[in-house]
């Protein structure tokens, strides 16, 4: 395959997760803000989004101080913003357009008709559509198009690195949204309690927010804490949306392409993935969670670029 075409292909599917993530994370905000603050200020969710894609100071150069609804605007229509969700599906629907030959008319027709769909929404304003009922809307045309792919196209290379842009971007959300509401927890969270009620939203909203409540009652008692949810959105390979699962993914996919370019490639992935193999979540607690969140977002960001070198630029 052309690296051209595989670039189209795995930053297709890479905004496409990229919207939906964003989604993810403006309806955890917006929900939070709701809410009472215990003396916070409601505006420091909302501007939570901007925080953990590091657009804040592109909103207060071009908006001034912090405003709800500007910062909704932001954040999700404004095509002047690269990382605002609005972009995200002009730049999948751009790269679609790219290779509208090597992807199936089911793929095809979805991202098209959820980029119209888009522009309708963009044209009527976020206040005139709702939030909420924009995020779940960004979410199921996410899910529509995985269903359409995972339906429709061969799993040929095509398929490989689609699904490669989607587990790169994934694992970069994973860390960044529970590294932003640990973060966001302060004290309570440094204490690993979880008796305040603050703390208790906190850690539900986050695993709603990445589709894993379902799967936290279903293998822990206990309220959510820091703790459970660490394990859970890193170490456990049996949730679809935690760390040890997307680098499990990526890694059977890059043993899976031929060639031996992508060697530095398929050397990180594999060390990475042994890693969290054989960490234990007291290893992690031990060595500060911040720390080592931070850290794990540049090894993903390494691995990143070691995929862009090796399979999607041009020798």
């Amino acid at each position: 395959m052309l690296s051209r075409t595989a670039a189209d292909l795995y930053w297709m599917s890479r905004y496409l997760e990229r919207a939906e993530n964003r989604a993810r994370m403006l309806d955890i905000s917006y929900s939070l803000s709701l809410m009472p603050q215990d003396g916070r200020d409601g505006l420091d969710e909302l501007a939570m989004p901007l925080l953990i894609t590091g657009t804040l100071d592109d909103y207060l150069d071009g908006h001034g101080q912090l405003h709800g609804e500007r910062m909704l605007q932001f954040f999700a229509l404004d095509p002047n913003n690269p990382t605002s969700i609005y972009s995200c599906l002009r730049a999948a629907r751009s790269n679609a357009h790219a290779v509208r030959g090597r992807i199936t008319a089911d793929m095809w027709e979805n991202i098209n008709a959820t980029w119209l769909e888009m522009r309708s929404i963009a044209a009527e304003g976020l206040g005139h559509y709702g939030t909420s009922r924009f995020c779940d809307w960004v979410k199921q045309r996410s899910h529509l198009f995985r269903g359409a792919t995972f339906g429709t196209i061969m799993r040929h290379d095509a398929y490989r690195f689609i699904r490669l842009g989607t587990y790169i971007e994934r694992a970069d959300n994973t860390l960044r949204l529970l590294d932003s509401r640990y973060e966001m927890l302060g004290d309570e969270a440094a204490s690993l309690t979880e008796g305040s009620a603050y703390a208790y939203y906190q850690w539900t909203a986050l695993l709603r927010a990445l589709s894993a409540f379902e799967a936290f009652t279903e293998l822990y008692r206990d309220a959510p804490g820091a703790r459970q949810v660490s394990e859970l959105l890193i170490l456990r390979e049996d949730v679809p949306r935690s760390l040890r699962s997307c680098l499990d993914e990526i890694n059977e996919i890059l043993a899976s392409l031929p060639g031996n370019n992508g060697r530095p490639a398929q050397r990180l992935v594999a060390e990475l993935d042994a890693r969290l193999r054989y960490t234990g979540i007291d290893d992690i607690l031990s060595a500060g969670l911040h720390g080592w969140l931070s850290d794990f977002i540049l090894l993903v960001r390494q691995l990143a670029d070691a995929i862009q070198s090796s399979y999607l630029e041009a020798a």
